[in-house]
């Protein structure tokens, strides 16, 4: 069996949680070599004018074009340098160096394997931009090491790992801020209010959608050349396989390597509808889906559309669409009325709260719900979503896109990319942490 069809099989025969048992990790950090236990587990804690140090972990277009540019934009204001650097790609290596240098006077440390990286013992923090597939194992060996953490969305594609993960930040008292950036967002505060208020009455349907038609996710790979990757640590926690340039910059595509896009999208809309609604964790969850369109070798559908059930007694449903860009839909219904995003869509700029669909006595008057003004202000949505952090950093409270939020998130796209996967219903169990068929 090759690799690739290895990784399938053991993606589908795990509801859809990537593969990182123990022997995977510990083959993952032997790649990175550092044996990580506990011993720096306490971790450093920054005083009020310390600088804190920050290594960044995957610096393609993302690590690069939002967190080191958005680290260099706040170097300043927040006293932070980023002083170390990690990517298997000698391409993005090269270009995270010169990047920083620029930015922050400084040669930075380069590395290509993140066990590496996570032995400086001057880092306080590592930001964390990879394959899906590697946020959560690295997260834990960055726990391990004693580093808080700000850790690119999804969070996890295991919900044992996940466990893991949040049961160390607790235990070492770390901070972690999770990359689903509108916990920061003023229009989701704003609605959160608002529905917090009851005038919506009894909800019990809340529906979006996002669609595109254009293949945003093709990456060339002509100049990724295997003497300039380091192909072992990219697979570190993955069966291995013969170089594959595809591999390394359309990932997206690939099982094992991300969920889908229950994972790559729904963690958004998910987590923006549990802050939106208090709500935590789903009790059921069920998905369609196929590859409709982009017969490109891809192993994730182009069209999905998932149903979740919640405990607190409303269904939620989102879907995606990869092959028309029309339908972009964001509303949340009650017995009184509806609330809808004006713009249809994730970075709506207001609401519109009226009557609509509410019934005949219903008192609920048609208004618009501007957003909450920014705390941070620290330059954009993003921005104020890392000054959170590095704020969090300084007085150990937890930031705004907290782990348990993210545990949260994973555990409703893991339970969905599963259902689609294997063609059943999921359940979570809150008191066991885990999911299952039903």
């Amino acid at each position: 069996m090759s690799a690739e069809r290895m990784t399938r099989r053991l993606f589908l025969e795990n509801g859809g949680q990537a593969i990182v048992g123990a022997a995977g990790l510990g083959a993952g950090l032997n790649t990175g070599r550092l044996a990580l236990g506990d011993a720096k587990a306490a971790g450093s804690r920054p005083g009020a004018n310390d600088r804190i140090s920050i290594g960044v972990i995957g610096t393609g277009d993302r690590g690069r074009g939002t967190h080191i540019a958005i680290l260099a934009a706040l170097k300043d204001r927040c006293n932070v340098e980023v002083t170390a650097v990690c990517d298997v790609w000698k391409v993005n290596l090269d270009k995270a160096v010169a990047q920083v240098k620029k930015s922050f006077g400084r040669q930075p440390r380069a590395f290509t394997r993140f066990g590496d990286l996570l032995a400086v013992e001057d880092l306080d923090a590592v930001t964390i931009a990879t394959c899906d597939s590697a946020h959560t194992p690295i997260m834990i060996a960055a726990l391990k090491a004693g580093k808080d953490v700000y850790v690119e969305k999804p969070m996890s594609l295991g919900v044992e790992e996940a466990n893991e993960a949040l049961n160390l930040a607790r235990k070492h008292e770390r901070v972690v801020q999770v990359g689903t950036q509108n916990r920061t967002n003023g229009v989701y505060q704003a609605a959160r209010d608002v529905l917090a208020t009851g005038v919506l009455g009894r909800i019990s349907r809340i529906t979006a959608s996002r669609n595109f038609n254009h293949p945003r996710w093709a990456r060339p790979f002509d100049d990724c050349r295997e003497k300039d990757v380091d192909w072992d640590a990219y697979l570190f926690n993955m069966p291995k396989q013969a170089f594959d340039p595809s591999l390394l910059r359309q990932w997206h595509l690939r099982d094992g390597f991300s969920n889908g896009l229950s994972g790559l999208w729904g963690c958004h809309y998910i987590d923006a509808m549990h802050l939106m609604t208090g709500a935590a964790y789903p009790r059921r969850a069920t998905a369609l889906g196929n590859v409709y369109v982009w017969k490109d070798g891809r192993q994730h559908e182009d069209v999905f559309h998932g149903l979740w059930d919640y405990p607190e007694g409303f269904m939620y449903d989102w879907s995606m669409s990869l092959t028309n860009s029309a339908g972009n839909h964001w509303s949340v219904h009650g017995t009184e009325g509806t609330l809808a995003a004006e713009s249809g869509e994730l970075g709506t700029r207001q609401w519109r709260l009226s009557k609509d669909g509410g019934s005949a006595k219903s008192a609920v008057e048609t208004r618009t719900i501007e957003g909450l003004p920014s705390v941070h202000k620290a330059g954009g949505l993003e921005a104020d979503h890392f000054a959170d952090w590095i704020d969090c950093m300084r007085t150990r409270k937890r930031p705004a896109a907290d782990i348990a939020f993210g545990h949260q998130h994973s555990v409703a796209t893991i339970m969905a990319a599963a259902a689609l996967r294997h063609g059943k219903t999921y359940a979570y169990d809150p008191q066991k942490r885990r999911i299952q068929p039903v």
